[in-house]
């Protein structure tokens, strides 16, 4: 980038080149008396008086790149510098049976709990920058889907490979919430956050929902509980003897529970009844846990006075020279 020290003094200067041009021109005009040059009319201009011209352009040019120098001109660059601290972020995501409700839509369709919560995972994880993010599973047990990692394409390739069942049927919210704290303070970090996603009550694992939030509180852990799911029946597509039906069931959501995890930690309780809701907590939790970035900014710039002032006085001297020698006027 170029800049000017002085530019006050660039934009004065500058309108000072018209008037040495004005006074050149006058003064560079020679004038005899004669009574008639009617007999010369017919003899053409040597070239050293076509040329004789340029002089007064090579002066101005000379005395603008003086200015210009003058102005002390500067080039260099600026450089940015972000120096950030990103969180460490668990998420803890129920695959037990009752995941199969299909009270949620996309696009005018019922889909299941999962296949929501997956994609508006999705969305969310794409739009963290700078955070380590894992990811826990559980059902009747719980386990570490995708440890703590920047490289998200891996971190999206785990969460595609989640299926409904596959930790089990039941729900072992202590066991997921415990395993998640445990996998966040195995690495130093400062900002330590879980989201929990659920949908039913626990009732698998040897550590109770509250003592897993005792542990929590202990290692500075905030955690996000979501409770999915419509109040009242949710529909099943279950196989009968008539082919498959919906089939409605009543799954606890135990709210009281999940409230308490998240009023114990510093962290908040949600309830997603449907896909625009759950993209709108996500989309709030993103926005409370965003990361402090502190910007540094450097400029570096090189004083350019020399390549300017050396060829307006070059060109200054070249035109005296050649006014007195070459293009010399008598009288």
């Amino acid at each position: 980038m170029l800049r000017f020290e002085d530019p006050w003094l660039l934009f004065f200067g500058l309108l000072l080149v018209p008037v040495f041009y004005r006074y050149w021109k006058r003064t560079g005009s020679a004038k005899i008396q004669f009574s008639s040059l009617a007999p010369f009319s017919a003899i053409a201009p040597s070239p050293n008086v076509q040329l004789r011209h340029s002089l007064i352009v090579l002066r101005c040019m000379g005395i603008g790149l003086c200015v210009i120098a003058l102005a002390r001109p500067q080039a260099g660059q600026k450089e940015t510098e972000i120096v950030t601290e990103g969180i460490d972020i668990m998420l803890c995501l129920d695959t037990s049976g009752s995941m199969r409700a299909l009270d949620f839509e996309r696009e005018g369709r019922r889909t299941d709990r999962l296949d929501i919560v997956k994609e508006v995972i999705r969305e969310f994880i794409q739009k963290r920058k700078n955070d380590r993010i894992g990811m826990v599973v559980f059902g009747e047990q719980a386990f570490t889907q995708c440890p703590l990692t920047m490289d998200y394409g891996v971190l999206l390739s785990f969460l595609d490979r989640i299926e409904i069942g596959m930790a089990g049927d039941s729900t072992a919210v202590g066991s997921a919430l415990a395993t998640g704290v445990k996998r966040l303070t195995d690495v130093p970090g400062k900002s330590r956050v879980i989201i929990l996603v659920t949908d039913g009550r626990n009732n698998a694992g040897r550590i109770t929902p509250e003592t897993a939030a005792e542990i929590a509180e202990t290692y500075k852990v905030k955690v996000y509980t979501i409770g999915v799911g419509v109040e009242g029946e949710s529909p099943f597509l279950m196989e009968t003897l008539f082919g498959k039906r919906y089939v409605y069931q009543k799954v606890d959501l135990d709210e009281e529970t999940l409230r308490h995890i998240a009023d114990k930690t510093g962290g908040l309780y949600f309830r997603a009844t449907d896909t625009a809701s759950l993209e709108k907590i996500y989309e709030q939790i993103d926005e409370m846990e965003r990361t402090e970035a502190k910007v540094k900014e450097y400029m570096e710039f090189e004083e350019l006075f020399a390549r300017f002032a050396f060829p307006g006085l070059l060109l200054i001297l070249a035109g005296f020279i050649l006014e007195n020698t070459r293009f010399r006027k008598i009288p």
